[in-house]
Parts: C-alpha cells; structure tokens; sequence
C-alpha cells in the first residue's frame, strides 16, 4: 500500500462517535454533542469479530444494527445446495442488517472478511432515541434510502451491463468508498475473494479473473492477488458508457 494511505487500526475500537473519524458516514452526522453523547450511550463496542465468523443468520431474531468500524462484511443468501450469491459487501462507515427491520428477522447472513470491529446498536433503544432527536431519525431514513438506492442501481447494472462494465462499476465504487474513508482512491486491498465479486457481479470466476487480467495488461490497474492499484482511474471511469459506479453518489451526506 502507498506511504501516505492511512492504514485504521482495531486499537481504534473503543474510540467515542464524537472522536471517529466516520462520523460523516454514520449515524452521528448532524448531531449536536449532546445527542451524540446520548446516541453514545446505547452503542455497544463489541469486540472484534474475526475472518469468517458471522454477525447473523438467516431466521435469526432481529435484535440490533451493526455500523462496521474497521474490517469489511459481506451480505449472502445460501441455495440448499449450499452455493452463496453474495448481496453485498460492507465498508468502515456502512450499516448491517437494515433489511431485518420489516418483519424482525433476518433475511441473509452477515460474515466478516476479514478481522472486523462493529459497533453495534440494539435497535429498540436507537428507535426510542430517534423518535426524540429528529436529525437522528432523518439519519436513518437517509441510511434505509440508500440501501433502496444501491439495490436499484445493482439491478440496473446487472440488467444493462457488459461483464466489463460490471468490474469496473465495482472497482470505481471501491475506490469512491474508500477515498470517502480517507484511503486512497487508487490503491488498495480487496477483502473478498474473486469468487464473492463474480457472485456480486452475476460473473463466472473464470470470468472476473480474465478481466483482471485483460484491465492489468491494457495498463489501467496493478494486480498483486488482493492488492489492487488503479493506474488510469480515467481510461477505468471511461469503460463506463451508461452507468455510475454502485454507491457513486451514495455516501454523501444530505
């Protein structure tokens, strides 16, 4: 990873909302300090939850959110054959588990990739909370609409897309999401497996590793198994004809 990418560290885990860094991705946003500090008393920092390990399973009883702090998670449903179709991937900043708030069950599994710190937020108390401090409950309905937002966009992709288009659309909003995070928009490592994009993507693997390639010998990236380094982010944004990367506009504050 280049010298000036900023690396977070699990030490952060116990750091307060007020102090996060996320703050402008995450529920705090447009809090007053004393809401913040009443919002910080409901939020359990659990500790880390390690590569492979699952945050929640389909059936299980909804009890909480999950905002990821450092780490990554992926969000997958399993055939009866045991195969996965992965729904999404979730970055420091993004919430878990918004989809089980409809009928108080969960929906999918959550599992993190790699070691991963939550702060996690019993969502009885954050509903009662919200319902006193309207800008936290404006950050929620903003939160569940960009869920709305990214699924339409997902399906828009996988309906109109070449299989090129659909690695780039990725690729661009991995570097959109971590530039927003303070990383660096251009080099960077991939949590998931080239198996979990290709469920992602609606791709074959064999399909997502020849693309790897072909983007690696036209000189737009730099593979190193997960290290990935965009080397012509423009000649990468132009393969994109008719649509905005996943989450291009998502993580912007309102």
């Amino acid at each position: 990873m280049s010298a000036n990418s900023k690396v977070v560290s699990l030490d952060g885990i116990k750091v307060a909302c007020s102090g996060c860094s996320l703050t402008t991705l995450c529920l705090p946003f447009g809090l007053d300090s004393e809401d913040v500090e009443r919002l910080e008393r409901i939020i359990k920092r659990n500790r880390p939850v390690h590569r492979g390990q699952l945050l929640f399973s389909p059936g299980e009883q909804f009890r909480s959110l999950y905002v990821i702090k450092t780490g990554a998670v992926k969000t997958f449903t399993q055939t009866p054959a045991g195969d996965e179709h992965v729904i999404g991937f979730h970055l420091p900043g993004e919430m878990v588990g918004l989809d089980a708030i409809q009928n108080d069950h969960h929906g999918c599994f959550a599992k993190a990739l790699e070691t991963t710190a939550v702060c996690e937020l019993p969502f009885d108390t954050l509903e009662h909370l919200s319902a006193t401090i309207p800008s936290l409950q404006h950050q929620m309905l903003r939160l569940l609409s960009r869920e709305i937002s990214v699924e339409a966009n997902m399906i828009s992709l996988l309906n109109n897309s070449t299989a090129e288009e659909r690695l780039a659309s990725f690729l661009l909003s991995i570097s959109d999401r971590f530039s927003r995070r303070g990383f660096s928009a251009v080099d960077f490592f991939l949590a998931m497996s080239r198996q979990d994009i290709g469920s992602y993507l609606g791709l074959a693997l064999e399909t997502v590793s020849r693309l790897f390639t072909r983007l690696q010998d036209h000189g737009i990236l730099k593979v190193d198994r997960k290290h990935v380094q965009i080397k012509d982010l423009d000649k990468l944004r132009s393969m994109l004809k008719h649509h905005l990367p996943c989450h291009s506009t998502l993580d912007q504050p309102s």
